[in-house]
């Protein structure tokens, strides 16, 4: 089956604090803020090449609001529509959101609301911010953990392998890799790929009923050196630690994961992979 998603491309995160929870994405996670509209805050990693990644905005309970995820093509989109509805997942197309075009919205097994999309907005530094490397759209001038970009989603569901099978069989994601407790069959965790990575879609195995529950986001940095310098980062802002530093089997990646001030997991990962990977993962978000 022929990929339909190239990648993913922004989170919107609800916040019950919004004002704390926005100063912790931008002077302690680093983020960069792109613009403020509708009761939305929109914000990026330095290296991405896209208008925002995260997409914070008020909410009575923290959450995520949904997932946005950029087609292989206008092809590939309709053919992504296509399959949706025939799926019956689809909730209709959506215009005027910022940062893209006509979005495609759908729930997946899980309960989580989803768009797809193929026009972007691209971020335009100013003269003074551009950056003299030409796989970077700005220049790099590190604040608090300063992430590259975005990495990954994880959700939280009934049956993790179903929801990645689902995945699979109606975008064309790849299906990695599920986890299994020592002492039973039953999935617990669950991973799929739209690119090169591991997994830019990782799901949980949830009990509670409740559906469309978020686990964390993911944040990339380049080396294990900046997710040490992270902690450090984290802890000299008195923002505890949950878990890590450590490393996941899953993707054997480095992780540090703490929470933001409106109750959201946010992990910040890396990998001890050779730099041409790196590369290819910047580059990626290109597309």
């Amino acid at each position: 089956m022929n990929r339909l998603i190239a990648h993913l491309a922004h989170v919107e995160v609800l916040s019950p604090r919004i004002e704390d929870s926005l100063r912790f994405y931008a002077d302690v996670l680093g983020l960069e803020e792109s613009a403020r509209e509708g009761g939305s805050i929109y914000m990026r990693g330095w290296g991405e090449w896209s208008f925002h990644s995260l997409q914070l905005t008020e909410a009575d309970e923290p959450g995520v609001g949904r997932v946005g995820w950029r087609a292989t093509s206008p092809a590939a989109l309709e053919t992504a529509v296509a399959r949706l509805e025939e799926a019956g997942a689809g909730e209709g197309w959506v215009e005027g959101s910022r940062g893209h075009g006509p979005a495609y919205r759908y729930r997946g097994p899980g309960g989580h609301l989803h768009e797809i999309f193929w026009e972007i907005e691209r971020y335009d530094a100013p003269e003074a911010e551009r950056s003299p490397f030409p796989n970077r759209p700005q220049r790099f001038r590190p604040r608090g953990v300063a992430p590259r970009m975005i990495d990954h989603v994880t959700v939280m569901t009934a049956d993790p392998k179903a929801d990645a099978e689902w995945y699979a069989r109606t975008l064309g994601s790849t299906f990695t890799e599920w986890t299994t407790m020592p002492d039973s069959e039953e999935p617990v965790f669950a991973t799929v790929t739209n690119c090169e990575k591991s997994h830019d879609l990782g799901f949980v195995r949830d009990l509670s009923g409740a559906g469309g529950r978020a686990h964390h986001i993911a944040y990339w940095v380049d080396t294990r050196d900046e997710l040490l310098r992270a902690a450090d980062t984290f802890l000299n802002e008195d923002v505890a630690i949950e878990f890590g530093p450590g490393r996941h089997g899953i993707g054997e990646q480095d992780y540090l994961y703490v929470r933001e001030p409106g109750g959201m997991r946010i992990e910040v990962n890396t990998a001890s992979a050779p730099a041409p990977s790196r590369a290819h993962r910047a580059g990626s978000h290109r597309c």
